[in-house]
């Protein structure tokens, strides 16, 4: 059982792990997604580098520091974080860890596909959560775009409550999946149709498809993405917290891009800062 649990490795997750550590508490950060840092070739207005510094080398350097204090740095993909009966549990494609609190800082939302259609039908058959909207396509026919473990989780979660699930690749690898009423399309997706919502989807080849609804769920999962799925108030993809970086769940917390505001390292440093020391706070409280 670890103290605390950090989804990403940027700047305000570092910076969540090394207060919380420093606090003598049990800390891992797991991260998969590379950052927007390493990205960057030249960074000149963060503090102290005189002569600027290279996004990719402040992003390896800060994951070391972490590492150097005693953090345990996983480099997995977080599927799903679940509530439990004393804390949360985080899934990964390489195991479960359990936590008393969780930090989310995998960054801004970056995973919408540019297909035609997806903006106008969303909230219309467009779905960014199986959890979330599941429900309201018991026994009929859904897609699931995306080729990755965040798909097949995503498709695990529709199983059960629709008829038929086809898993659209765009082009993408085939993932390793098989269920009797799961199909994979690997073709190019031209556009999204329909009238009042999702009705029907068009590939560059020509062919169609029918379907009820798409659950969005290319490339990695984002902070928002975990949020909704456990009921924290997210607001235009941005996590909703307070001046502590506080989420409406006790226990969770949120900092960096996922909350919104301007997106710089410096508010990323700030922000990772104040929910490392709200999580000790909480945690002190609780033991």
């Amino acid at each position: 059982m670890y103290d605390v649990i950090i989804i990403g490795a940027g700047p305000a997750g570092i910076t969540a792990s090394l207060y919380t550590k420093r606090a003598n508490l049990k800390v891992a950060i797991i991260y998969k997604d590379k950052s927007s840092l390493e990205k960057t070739e030249k960074i000149e207005n963060y503090y102290g580098f005189e002569n600027g510094i290279d996004g990719k080398k402040l992003y390896i350097t800060g994951i070391k520091q972490a590492q150097n204090l005693g953090v345990e740095v996983k480099e997995e993909e977080v599927i799903k974080v679940e509530m439990t009966s004393n804390g949360f549990k985080a899934f990964t494609s390489k195991g479960e860890y359990n936590s008393k609190t969780i930090i989310f800082a995998t960054g801004s939302k970056k995973n919408k596909p540019k297909i035609k259609g997806i903006e106008k039908f969303e909230g219309k058959g467009v779905s960014y959560c199986a959890v979330c909207d599941g429900f309201f396509y018991r026994n009929r026919s859904v897609s699931v775009l995306g080729s990755g473990n965040y798909a097949i989780s995503e498709t695990n979660e529709l199983i059960n409550i629709a008829n038929d699930i086809t898993i659209l690749t765009n082009g993408e690898k085939v993932p390793e999946f098989r269920a009797d009423n799961v199909k994979i399309d690997t073709k190019e997706i031209k556009e999204i149709h329909g009238e009042n919502k999702v009705e029907e989807i068009e590939f560059k080849d020509g062919t169609k498809i029918e379907t009820d609804g798409i659950f969005i769920a290319q490339g990695v999962a984002s902070s928002s993405d975990f949020a909704k799925k456990l009921g924290v108030i997210t607001k235009n993809d941005n996590i909703v917290v307070n001046e502590n970086m506080e989420t409406n769940i006790k226990g969770i917390y949120a900092c960096g891009d996922c909350t919104g505001g301007l997106l710089q390292i410096s508010k990323a440093v700030y922000e990772g800062t104040k929910a490392g020391l709200q999580a000790i706070r909480y945690i002190r409280n609780i033991n």
